[in-house]
């Protein structure tokens, strides 16, 4: 990997919103991480990287081509491979963390992982052993997998129109999805549909198979080089051997939901430390004092240090409650029940609420403490704003409140899907 990756983009097709072909994976296999501390090492690293360009990268919307590609390629994707499958199987407080390192340098990174490595998870829970060992190898050597999950047309988030039908050795699904995050760059894009009696499930198709088609059309003034955009799936043609049961993780009490929601949790902790980071800089280097305070420097004061003060104590909590999610996840995973799932679910509502208030409070504070000047459009740091509150706005933090209330009033637990 270069010390300095160079944005770039395969060339898109003339017109907006025509279909983009798919991008060929590596020849080379990716890294396999063995262990907690090398997959903290290596995102450390890896974010080192990735931040250079990001800025860019958000401003021009430039498709982070090279910097996916040393992303999968460093091993990162795989890190929840079971290490019966040779992965290294991190605790989820780990994975949690990975997931921040990286977003504190370029969210749309971080958000573009959440739906492969929740996959990872779901592949471990309903799968049978010949898929597990199919998918957990591909997955060890760095293939990627997108999503095709919402639909915006649909009543409900959990509504699904998109259908498929059996075709002997393979099926045949279509369907029109939206907020595909991952689905441009990816190598496989699991598409969410039903069969023909209303089950849910993964049907894992080739990015580049005839009748997929994904449409570069992402608008969101945040989380802008996510590229989650429309897919069309017109009669696609998908062998057996790629069908998920994803029915089958919610039949059962497991851990799945709350994995997909605490790597959104852990999206939002990124933002808000590099957004505190830059805060801190800016008025170190940048930011003049104000004339009443008398001092000689913006960072002397006394009401700006109260504010990063604050700002850093409710950031640790929310890492707290982050990595006290993972020990929660990783107790579920490894015994299954109504009351462990529960907890993990509480504990991940918990993260999600502070990781989300603290990404609000971080982006709408960068500009009071480091004044009129960081507005200025040299610097693009409305991305960071931006980023948080189109990131946030997953899964309604005020439906979190009323989950964990209810939990500790009632003794309610959670309702049990993929966003819970």
């Amino acid at each position: 990997m270069s010390a300095v990756l160079q944005s770039s983009a395969p060339v898109p097709s003339p017109a907006a919103n025509d279909p983009v072909p798919g991008l060929p994976l590596s020849d080379k296999p990716a890294h396999v991480i063995r262990d907690d501390a090398e997959a903290i090492a290596v995102a450390h690293a890896l974010a080192a990287k990735l931040i250079v360009g990001a800025s860019e990268r958000d401003r021009l919307r430039r498709w982070p081509v090279e910097e996916i590609d040393a992303y999968s390629q460093s091993g990162l994707w795989a890190i929840n491979v079971p290490r019966a499958f040779g992965g290294a199987e991190v605790s989820y407080a780990t994975l949690a963390e990975v997931i921040a390192i990286i977003s504190a340098a370029d969210p749309s990174l971080g958000q573009i992982t959440q739906n492969h490595l929740g996959f990872v998870a779901a592949v471990r829970t309903v799968s049978d052993t010949a898929q597990q060992k199919l998918f957990f190898a591909d997955f060890l050597r760095g293939v990627r997998w997108g999503n095709a999950f919402s639909e915006s047309g649909s009543r409900r988030a959990a509504d699904f129109e998109t259908r498929f039908t059996d075709a002997g050795d393979h099926v045949v699904v279509t369907g029109k999805k939206f907020y595909s995050t991952g689905a441009l760059l990816a190598h496989y894009v699991p598409i969410v549909a039903n069969d023909e009696q209303g089950n849910t499930w993964y049907v894992v198709a080739d990015r580049n198979a005839p009748g997929l088609t994904v449409i570069d059309d992402w608008s969101a003034f945040g989380q802008r080089t996510t590229l989650s955009g429309t897919v069309v799936i017109d009669h696609v043609k998908v062998p057996k051997s790629h069908l998920i049961p994803a029915f089958k993780g919610y039949d059962t009490p497991s851990a799945d939901g709350a994995i997909f929601q605490i790597i959104q949790a852990a999206v939002d902790v990124g933002i808000a430390r590099g957004t505190i980071a830059e805060t801190v800089d800016f008025i170190r280097t940048k930011t003049r004092p104000w004339i009443d305070s008398q001092r000689d420097h913006a960072w002397e004061d006394p009401y700006s240090i109260q504010a990063v003060g604050d700002l850093q104590i409710r950031l640790h909590a929310s890492e707290a409650l982050l990595e006290r999610a993972g020990r929660a996840i990783d107790h579920a995973v490894a015994e299954p029940d109504a009351d462990s799932v529960a907890a993990a679910q509480i504990a991940t509502a918990e993260a999600k609420v502070l990781s989300t208030e603290i990404a609000i409070l971080a982006t709408n504070k960068l500009f009071e403490l480091a004044g009129t000047r960081s507005t200025l459009g040299q610097y693009n740091l409305d991305r960071h704003w931006r980023n948080a509150r189109t990131h946030t706005l997953h899964d309604p933090v005020r439906w979190k409140y009323a989950i964990v209330g209810n939990y500790f009033l009632n003794g309610v637990k959670p309702p049990f899907h993929a966003w819970s």
